[in-house]
């Protein structure tokens, strides 16, 4: 029985930028009347959560629990949550945080993830939009720590959960527990992949499509793009393995960019009339110029990647101009989690979304070899199993 007012649990704590991820005992508050408590069964790792624990992103404050990608059951509803079905046993999936307001033009249009108050929300605030008023602290009285990372902070064992990062499981869908395993990673990862084809890419049946960068999120955007007919896509990476992967995943095409000195051209090779849809992943500038150059008319390149901070592209506006092409952001596939992930999880039990070909489960112990296997590229997307702790 968990007690009340104060609920033990343990997480992974990152005590400054740059600081390892340290599994240790931390306290609870008792949920608000707008939070829910969750008992995490898997979280996923993310390249943004190390981002932000080596202090590459400089937002929030520490100590923090990051995690951003959990899965679990409700464990407490507090009284005024507004999703009135939600209940303790409910299996539920966590995503980003939105604003959720009326007068949030994003927002109302169901775009949460172009939500004004995004990064203030999901990477600085934690209750509110005050890191200092968090759910999490030391035992002993040695002070808070900062949760709500993402309205979740997931790499605990127990989280007190904003409502609008709450995403019930579909109960007709009839996803268990196990199936969680691979899923877990649909609050961020595969959503922005697939959230930005389906949201902002629109490929068309007959579209050619090229995905820069095979990790998660590229190939969760591919799988998405052939779920809705689309049959040439081509699958960049400089890792065999992944391009293998994504061969085997239905790619029509791979390309593997070491070496190759004008990616432009190689693309241009391949599609002479130009492409239509390039997402890419990785931020890496050069990668994106030569997306530009081989775009076709009225072609359209998303960036969900992050380039490195004072870099520049060297784009031609006319030739932008002239082509009718676009260059749009993309943060979190442009989507509404509430929508996103029941669509994600029938397209999986279709088997048109095998997300679980690429997922690899470790013990709360094996967490330094998931962070070494995900940057060699050993594995593409490294879940935490809660229940071996």
């Amino acid at each position: 029985m968990i007690p009340d007012k104060q609920i033990p649990t343990t997480a992974f704590v990152v005590e400054k930028p740059g600081a390892p991820f340290v599994l240790q005992d931390i306290i609870l508050d008792e949920v608000r009347a707008n939070e829910v408590l969750v008992e995490m069964k898997y979280t996923g790792l993310c390249h943004t959560d190390i981002v932000v624990q080596q202090g590459d992103f400089p937002v929030g404050e520490y100590p923090a629990v990051l995690g951003h990608e959990g899965a679990g059951i409700v464990r407490r509803v507090g009284v005024d949550v507004k999703d009135k079905s939600l209940k303790e046993g409910d299996l539920v999936f966590l995503s980003f945080s939105a604003c959720s307001k009326e007068t949030c033009s994003a927002c109302s249009e169901g775009r949460h993830g172009f939500c004004g108050q995004n990064t203030v929300i999901n990477f600085v605030g934690a209750r509110g939009l005050h890191a200092s008023d968090s759910p999490i602290s030391l035992p002993g009285g040695k002070g808070p720590v900062r949760g709500q990372f993402f309205g979740q902070s997931s790499m605990s064992k127990l989280a007190v959960v904003d409502e609008r990062s709450v995403v019930k499981s579909p109960p007709a869908s009839g996803i268990t527990v196990e199936d969680m395993a691979f899923l877990a990673p649909l609050g961020c990862g595969y959503l922005t992949g697939a959230g930005t084809v389906f949201n902002v890419l629109k490929p068309k049946a007959g579209s050619t499509f090229v995905v820069f960068g095979m990790g998660a999120v590229g190939l969760a955007a591919m799988l998405a793009a052939q779920s809705r007919g689309v049959e040439t896509v081509l699958a960049v990476d400089i890792v065999d393995t992944k391009l293998e992967l994504a061969k085997s995943l239905g790619a029509s095409h791979t390309l593997n960019t070491k070496g190759i000195s004008d990616v432009s051209q190689a693309l241009l090779e391949l599609f002479p009339d130009g492409v239509d849809c390039v997402l890419d992943t990785t931020g890496v500038v050069p990668l994106l110029e030569a997306g530009v150059k081989a775009l076709g008319h009225e072609g359209i390149l998303a960036i969900v990647g992050v380039t490195p901070l004072n870099s520049t592209m060297k784009i031609d506006p006319l030739a932008l101009m002239t082509g009718c092409k676009r260059i749009v952001g993309a943060i979190e596939g442009c989507a509404n989690p509430a929508l996103i992930v029941p669509e994600l999880i029938d397209l999986y039990k279709q088997g048109k979304f095998p997300v679980d070909k690429f997922a690899r489960i470790y013990t709360p112990d094996a967490l330094e070899q998931a962070m070494s296997d995900l940057r060699s590229g050993n594995v593409i997307k490294p879940i935490i199993k809660w229940s071996d702790l």
